[in-house]
């Protein structure tokens, strides 16, 4: 099966309709499908237990569905992204994308992922200055944390302080993949 690549400066990037999901990798634009509702429910879930840890705890500001313009011709849009309150000094409500990578991003694995495209992306926010990027995998009930020591795998609680300033962050990996939609 033949694909297009369609390639593009960041400057027509921003000229594209607000209306679909775009990212821009290196010039190349990719356009990414409507997620399913079980990834939607997933990244409602870790999205809601961070912001009530983040916002209890006066840590910054957690966002979904944002653009992080990486550097050059390259903007990716984590399903969660999470920033320090020492990203936010200067930080502009009202632009978008944001400039640089935020401290922690969030991806839910879909069907549509590919390994090598989700890798990519995982280095690329890394090398922006990322602290830490969390891959969630749903099929798998499991997280692949990748961060500056390398990579982890964790399932049932993961637990998280160094992102946070030494505050704890409990996550039930139960509770997120669990497929009760009523929760």
């Amino acid at each position: 099966m033949a694909t297009t690549t369609t390639r593009m400066t960041f400057e027509e990037f921003l000229q594209l309709p607000d209306d679909r999901r775009y990212e821009l990798n290196e010039g190349e634009l990719l356009v990414t499908p409507s997620p399913t509702p079980y990834h939607n429910i997933v990244r409602s879930r870790i999205k809601e237990a961070l912001t009530a840890f983040v916002r209890s705890n006066r840590l910054g500001l957690v966002l979904d569905e944002s653009d992080f313009r990486l550097g050059g011709d390259t903007v990716r849009r984590p399903d969660v992204a999470f920033l320090s309150t020492t990203q936010l000094r200067g930080f502009n409500l009202h632009k978008s994308p944001i400039e640089g990578a935020p401290t922690l991003a969030i991806e839910v694995i879909s069907p549509s992922n590919s390994a090598e495209g989700m890798l990519l992306k995982v280095h690329q926010l890394l090398e922006a200055g990322s602290s830490s990027v969390w891959v969630f995998y749903p099929g798998l009930a499991l997280v692949a944390i990748h961060d500056t020591q390398g990579t982890r795998e964790v399932q049932g609680t993961l637990q998280e302080s160094t992102l946070f300033g030494g505050r704890t962050f409990n996550l039930s990996l139960v509770e997120i993949f669990d497929q009760d939609y009523t929760q």
